[in-house]
């Protein structure tokens, strides 16, 4: 039998919370027996703190055990994660007549029913019927440009000008640092 450290630690941290209630018992019925407080201090000690502390190492020993195994997951996960993505990598989208020499240029458009995508639009995705021709073909034949992957670049704002209240909040915020 082969034994897995990995889930030891779970299985300590188990057999440590189970001792340290077994010592929390035993405390709690010595102290019993005995009418006068003075008399009952051993057991509570012994038997109370130890109990109590074992429990809390054992839950420690449990949380680091699950921790432990999330991180092995998501480290799993992250792994073919990348896999996927080397995999999307390798494999780009040409186009389906053979226009591989004007897709270098970035000529060529993949032409929907009333607008081209460039190849790698994700609106286009996973459509490989669809044509593909020069943008000066799809326009000449009254398509648009799509919204999503020939988005025009957004204007730059002008940021607010500062006012005598948003300055002295600023001033406020720097004092209160």
């Amino acid at each position: 039998m082969k034994l897995r450290w990995s889930t030891l630690g779970g299985q300590v941290g188990l057999g440590v919370v189970l001792a340290g209630l077994v010592l929390v018992f035993l405390g709690w019925n010595g102290a019993a027996s005995y009418d006068r407080v003075p008399a009952q201090f051993p057991y509570l000690i012994s038997g109370g703190v130890a109990g109590l502390g074992l429990i809390i190492l054992g839950a420690a020993l449990i949380v680091v055990q699950n921790q432990r195994a999330d991180r092995a997951a998501l480290q799993d996960a992250l792994a073919e994660l990348r896999e996927a993505v080397a995999l999307l990598g390798t494999t780009t989208a040409a186009p389906a007549n053979g226009a591989a020499a004007a897709a270098i240029d970035g000529d060529v458009v993949m032409a929907g029913p009333t607008s081209y995508h460039r190849p790698g639009c994700r609106l286009a995705e996973g459509r490989g019927d669809l044509p593909t021709m020069t943008v000066a073909d799809a326009v000449a034949s009254g398509r648009t440009p799509c919204r999503v992957c020939h988005r025009a670049p957004e204007p730059v704002r002008k940021a607010p000008r500062a006012t005598k209240v948003s300055k002295a909040r600023a001033t406020k915020k720097r004092a209160s640092r």
